[in-house]
């Protein structure tokens, strides 16, 4: 089964050729280009004919005018995850947010839980993380945060094991 992941938003129609604006939730704008599918939550396959960068907008095969383009309005647009894969280029410790999900928080060889979400903050990302049964057991929260600052607290992140080791996160487990 392929697994879909939220790319953008449709926002409304700019012009009569059924060109729209496009609110990206992503940090890959290099995805949306000539020839691109996505399928809307309308579970619409949307090709893409023109995508312009720095007027965020974008128009789709057979929606060339404003009235057809109008139906789109509102609509959220949807990959795969071997898509993003394939059209995002990943720098050093930079990780998609799906492989992150899942993986466990090791210190110490202690587990100490499970990443469940990822928060995005104006300082850094945060790992949101289900603190392990055994721990919540002796009286810890059942979530903390853990900042996504490489050799800080993240010392490795192993998406095939699923695993990142850290350091200092017990401590902020331990103060939360």
């Amino acid at each position: 089964m392929n697994k879909e992941v939220y790319v953008a938003k449709l926002g409304k129609t700019v012009g009569l050729k059924g060109h729209l604006r496009l609110i990206m939730d992503t940090d890959f704008p290099e995805q949306f280009k000539k020839g691109a599918t996505y399928v809307s939550n309308k579970n619409l396959n949307l090709t893409i004919k023109e995508f312009n960068n720095s007027t965020q907008t974008v128009q789709f095969e057979n929606f060339e005018n404003i009235d057809l383009a109008k139906k789109l309005t509102n609509q959220q647009l949807f990959t795969t995850y071997e898509e993003t894969r394939k059209n995002c280029q990943l720098g050093e410790n930079e990780f998609f947010w799906f492989d992150l999900l899942n993986c466990k928080i090791i210190e110490d060889d202690k587990e100490l839980g499970e990443v469940i979400d990822i928060n995005r903050y104006p300082s850094c990302d945060y790992f949101e993380v289900k603190t392990a049964s055994n721990l919540v057991e002796e009286g810890l929260p059942k979530t903390f945060l853990i900042p996504k600052i490489f050799d800080t607290y993240i010392l490795n992140v192993d998406i095939d094991k699923k695993k990142i080791t850290v350091q200092k996160s017990l401590e902020i487990l331990e103060n939360s």
